[in-house]
């Protein structure tokens, strides 16, 4: 049996593969649109599950706080003339989310609630720092220069948040840490169980301060 291929068999460049970009810079665009998408439609997604109570309101609280945070670095690098706003964006691209609109607009999570001026923000802040140097850990970043910027913003935001004890220990373990990480050369590393230690210590004040927050 014959088949027919129709009029475009014999036109080859049909066939051919659809390139998104033709150059490096062309391409770096197509990731940074790529990013600020995906940062968008997890949000909306970490909003739903929040609202359907699929995650706890800490781990909420965390993720959200991150993702806020993800966000205005990649919506710095694709912001311009194309897109001046982030409905802009969102509606080039046809990203229904709602949920995270208003939540980047409040920037802030569901959780903390904006009734005592500019502690909210910090409180978030504070979260978003706590998940990203553990993280890294977790990622086996060990070197100075890859810890030492995100604790020392960490250090300083704990200490210009007044509503936690003064003599609270996991601040003060965590100046010590930030005093053994000023004290080495950019490219030295701690070792196995000097992250190990440090991972300990920042999971059990991450938790110390969640404990703070709830009991305000």
């Amino acid at each position: 049996m014959a088949f027919s291929l129709g009029p475009d068999a014999n036109r080859p460049e049909l066939m051919e593969e659809v390139k998104l970009y033709r150059n490096p810079r062309e391409r770096e665009k197509i990731d940074n649109l790529a990013e600020l998408f995906a940062v968008i439609n997890t949000l909306q997604c970490l909003e739903k599950a929040y609202i359907k109570d699929s995650v706890q309101a800490k781990e909420y609280s965390g993720n959200c706080s991150r993702l806020l945070v993800q966000f205005k670095a990649a919506f710095k690098q694709v912001q311009g003339d194309e897109y001046p706003t982030l409905e802009s964006f969102m509606s080039k691209y046809r990203l229904d989310a709602p949920a995270a609109l208003e939540r980047i607009k409040e920037d802030r999570p569901i959780t903390i609630k904006d009734d005592k001026g500019n502690t909210s923000k910090l409180i978030a802040e504070i979260v978003a720092l706590f998940i990203t140097v553990m993280d890294n850990l977790k990622l086996e970043y060990r070197s100075m220069d890859a810890l030492h910027g995100e604790l020392k913003d960490l250090a300083d935001n704990l200490d210009r948040l007044s509503m936690l004890p003064a003599d609270w220990q996991s601040k003060q373990k965590i100046n010590n840490w930030l005093n053994t990480l000023s004290g080495m050369q950019a490219s030295e590393e701690l070792n196995e169980s000097q992250a190990r230690q440090l991972s300990f210590d920042l999971e059990t004040a991450y938790n110390d301060f969640n404990k703070i927050l709830h009991s305000s």
